[in-house]
């Protein structure tokens, strides 16, 4: 095995920040998670950041938009770009999906690989593992997450496989790191480890800012992920969402302010609109009162939230309305 470094939970826990530490300076910079779908790169964002900003869900392709969260620390500000997965492309939106992976791995200070452990590596595994070994300058640290869900002796024959997966490609590891960020173990190194890789500089976003991606792009998101839920078979990327307008209520009291939302949920087919609506209108119901929780959540006020279910047809293929959708 050489000199694969790898840092396991026994790993003391000073000695990662170290670097940092030692230049005393602020580092600001920007890391992008990369991975299969599923590979579990945004419930990373959200473990790290410590707040729901990137869509997670059991369905690949569902992350569309680049999602950033911003990790403050009193040394240094992590900014995490969430790309979408990279895949062989079957659409016009595969394409342009992949375009945007590759422009921003190359603007990024380090990216992380992630692979789940209770995975074998896979053909999927090595194409990006391949397109990363194209990038030559940006630091590239192996993630492997879900340990929860293995044994110590399979995680061991992973983080080996991983190595040995950078040789191949004459690459190494600038570190391999198991992580479970449903059970919160190991998250925190996993920032310390990422921030000696960025540039010293000030921070770029003020203290308060969880994500940079515009309210009315990340509220789409929320309710995409509930229209999504329970139809995922069916409809697993047929679904796009656009907020239309965002209005406070007029005539309300100042300590009683109400935000009237009206969205679009844009399916390909005329025959996904009952799918999507159910049953004397329920499922969209709903989709509706879960989304509801989670915007008011996110924005701190009272919500009414009007949806509407609109055909666009055929969208995925078609440049304009892949454009009028925001992609």
């Amino acid at each position: 095995m050489g000199a694969m470094s790898v840092r396991t939970p026994s790993s003391e826990p000073s000695e990662p920040s170290e670097p940092s530490k030692a230049s005393g300076a602020h580092r600001a910079g920007f890391a992008c998670f990369v991975g299969r779908p599923n590979a579990g790169k945004s419930t990373l964002t959200n473990a790290l950041v410590g707040q729901k900003v990137a869509i997670t869900a059991d369905q690949p392709q569902t992350t569309r938009h680049t999602v950033r969260g911003i990790v403050h620390r009193p040394d240094a500000q992590l900014i995490l770009v969430d790309t979408p997965g990279l895949h062989k492309p079957r659409t016009l939106l595969g394409e342009r999906l992949n375009d945007v992976v590759r422009t921003t791995w190359a603007e990024v200070d380090v990216i992380g690989f992630c692979l789940p452990a209770n995975e074998k590596l896979g053909p999927g595994d090595r194409f990006i593992a391949k397109e990363l070994a194209a990038i030559k300058k940006t630091p590239k640290i192996a993630i492997v997450t879900k340990t929860d869900l293995v044994e110590s002796k399979a995680l061991a024959e992973q983080l080996i496989a991983i190595d040995q997966l950078g040789r191949e490609l004459g690459f190494e590891w600038a570190e391999i790191v198991p992580v479970s960020a449903v059970a919160g173990q190991q998250v925190d190194l996993l920032a310390d480890l990422l921030v000696p890789l960025l540039p010293e500089g000030p921070a770029l976003y003020p203290e308060g800012d969880l994500t940079d991606e515009p309210e009315q792009v990340m509220i789409a998101e929320l309710i995409r992920e509930a229209a999504l839920e329970g139809v995922r078979d069916e409809l697993p990327h047929s679904i796009a969402v656009v907020v239309e307008e965002m209005l406070p209520r007029e005539d309300r009291p100042a300590d009683k302010p109400l935000l009237d939302i009206h969205a679009f949920v844009y399916i390909e087919r005329p025959s996904q609109k009952g799918i999507i609506i159910g049953p004397k209108g329920q499922r969209l119901k709903q989709v509706g009162i879960k989304s509801r929780k989670q915007i008011e959540a996110l924005l701190g006020t009272p919500v009414f939230l009007d949806l509407h279910v609109k055909v666009a047809k055929d969208w995925q293929r078609d440049p304009r309305q892949l454009r009028k959708l925001g992609f």
